[in-house]
């Protein structure tokens, strides 16, 4: 049998955000642009800066320690994608009711652009450099975050999410060949060249030392774009692997819906109420 321990069980995701987690609070925390060194691991390997979005919770204090999720976009767009870049942010106001209310454990999150090459524009990059955005995430932009930020630095404090492709890479590159730094995952959506689950399953059958601390999926059953493979990559999962248990450490959640933000905005939110809820 698998050797992945659980956790206690955690908040059910809902099919629908509350009405008072979609306003904004006047108590909460802060967003900043920042840029770091990274290099083009998909074409000549030279230095490149590249920018991400970083949002503080409320209250942050440099003096303590945060987790971190890495939230990622799709493939047609880059580190503003999930709208991190002013109050109106729908991210940002989750996140500030949830946290002012006491109902998660604050942390921080950074939304990055995911193509690892230096044209990392939307319209004129290869969609090739998504897949060596582990590297870039390993050697340069986690590192960069943990001495910049108050961060646990552990992996148990560490999550991954994204919509579409970005779902793609939380499974393809955040559970396949980040498990050792990274041990909270949420695909939303994950696009048609995300891993099969005999796969994964192969990949944590192998790494068992490394536990997963909760998977959490999501997908609009009329979404033509991506619901067959995310289905695939993660439907069956629960029977390949016996330790993940439903509501324990493990959803697959189906809801009425297409590919976009109205599934993507309810799997950050029941994916927020999730991570590091066992720390």
């Amino acid at each position: 049998m698998h050797s992945l321990s659980l956790i206690k069980e955690v908040e059910k995701p809902v099919d629908a955000i509350p009405a008072e987690y979609r306003v904004k609070n006047p108590a909460g925390g802060s967003l900043e642009l920042i840029t770091y060194k990274t290099k083009d691991y998909f074409g000549d390997s030279g230095e490149v800066t590249k920018k991400a979005n970083v949002y503080l919770p409320a209250g942050y204090d440099g003096t303590k320690q945060y987790g971190v999720l890495y939230l990622m976009h799709g493939i047609g767009g880059d580190e503003s994608e999930w709208g991190m870049t002013g109050d109106d942010s729908m991210i940002k106001k989750i996140m500030d009711n949830l946290t002012v209310k006491g109902e998660i454990e604050s942390f921080i999150i950074v939304t990055p652009n995911g193509r690892s090459s230096r044209s990392n524009g939307r319209e004129r990059s290869d969609f090739n450099s998504f897949y060596k955005f582990g590297q870039e995430l390993r050697n340069d932009l986690i590192p960069f975050i943990d001495s910049h930020y108050a961060t646990y630095a552990d992996r148990n404090y560490r999550a991954m999410a994204g919509l579409s492709m970005g779902g793609m890479q939380t499974i393809n590159i955040g559970i396949c060949e980040c498990l050792d730094m990274i041990s909270w995952f949420g695909a939303f959506s994950a696009a048609p060249t995300s891993y099969q689950s005999t796969r994964i399953a192969s990949y944590l059958e192998s790494n068992s030392d490394y536990k997963v601390n909760y998977f959490y999926n999501i997908c609009g059953m009329e979404d033509t774009v991506a619901f067959s493979a995310a289905s695939g990559a993660a439907k069956l999962l629960p029977k390949l692997i016996p330790a993940f248990k439903d509501g324990v450490n493990f959803t697959w959640q189906e809801i009425h819906g297409g590919h976009d933000f109205n599934v993507w905005y309810l799997g950050f939110y029941n994916f927020a109420r999730i991570i590091f809820k066992q720390n």
